[in-house]
């Protein structure tokens, strides 16, 4: 077993080679391409060979997204692909707690830089639903361009757990059955005060045992039918504070809450 990041992972072949996990120079491949030798292609190999221009013999990290990192050595490069030798290989185990961020559907401006902060502060997950004041319809399924943004960001911070994503584009009643059948461990919901009584949310709300799904609205807030139906369904009601923060602002606030007390601990 070798202890990386805080938490112990268990390893495969043996740890001989001392790589340097300080390195930033981190790629993705996906789960069902590794193997103890295998291709990087597309866009991870241009940045491997054209940006940071390594060579053969050089050690890179992998991630998966489905918590396997890992240490390669460049064995051959050739045109827009570099083969890989396995070297050591890391297993996380999935977080026992977290959040899912369900947010209301939203301009896509913001939403980018949500995908990015998800994945550094541990998100479990990220919904994002259909709320009467939307300004756009939510897509059926999530884009195969939001997951690009959770692996850029993955890369960044070597975060081996990309978040799950979905979308909810029925709207309150969508998202209030889809939390009862995922049997969350806490159920919150930023109220503006004159939709319900809340209280100030706080770090100790966002980490105990189990998964926590916060909900956001949308700009333009709640409607009262869908505050209803969230308190109804036995949602706690929760605040930010006096003033009215901007979408991403609230969503990142919750994620941050979170991060610090599950590093405080």
């Amino acid at each position: 077993m070798t202890q990386h990041g805080g938490d112990f992972v268990a390893q495969e072949n043996g740890g001989e080679h001392g790589y340097d996990w300080s390195d930033p120079r981190t790629f993705f491949l996906e789960a069902g391409s590794w193997g103890d030798s295998c291709v990087l292609e597309g866009d991870d190999a241009h940045h491997l060979l054209r940006v940071l221009r390594l060579k053969e013999g050089e050690d890179i990290r992998l991630l998966d997204g489905q918590g396997r990192e890992g240490a390669f050595r460049i064995v051959r490069c050739g045109k827009g692909r570099a083969e890989l030798k396995q070297l050591e290989v890391w297993h996380h185990p999935r977080p026992q707690s977290g959040p899912v961020l369900a947010a209301a559907w939203t301009k896509a401006a913001r939403r980018s830089w949500i995908f990015e902060k998800a994945v550094e502060f541990g998100a479990a997950g990220i919904w994002f639903w259909q709320a009467e004041r939307s300004q756009f319809p939510v897509p059926e399924e999530p884009k195969e361009s939001w997951r690009g943004q959770l692996i850029a960001g993955a890369k960044q911070c070597h975060n081996p757990w990309l978040p799950a994503l979905r979308t909810l584009p029925g709207g309150v009643g969508e998202l209030v059955a889809l939390s009862q059948q995922e049997g969350f461990a806490h159920r919150h919901v930023l109220l503006e005060s004159t939709l319900g009584p809340s209280r100030m949310l706080g770090p100790e709300d966002l980490a105990g045992p189990g998964l926590t799904l916060c909900v956001i609205g949308p700009e333009g807030g709640f409607s009262p039918r869908e505050a209803e139906a969230l308190q109804q369904a036995g949602f706690a009601g929760f605040s930010l504070g006096r003033r009215v923060l901007r979408w991403e602002t609230a969503a990142v606030l919750c994620l941050g809450l979170h991060w610090w007390r599950s590093e405080t601990k």
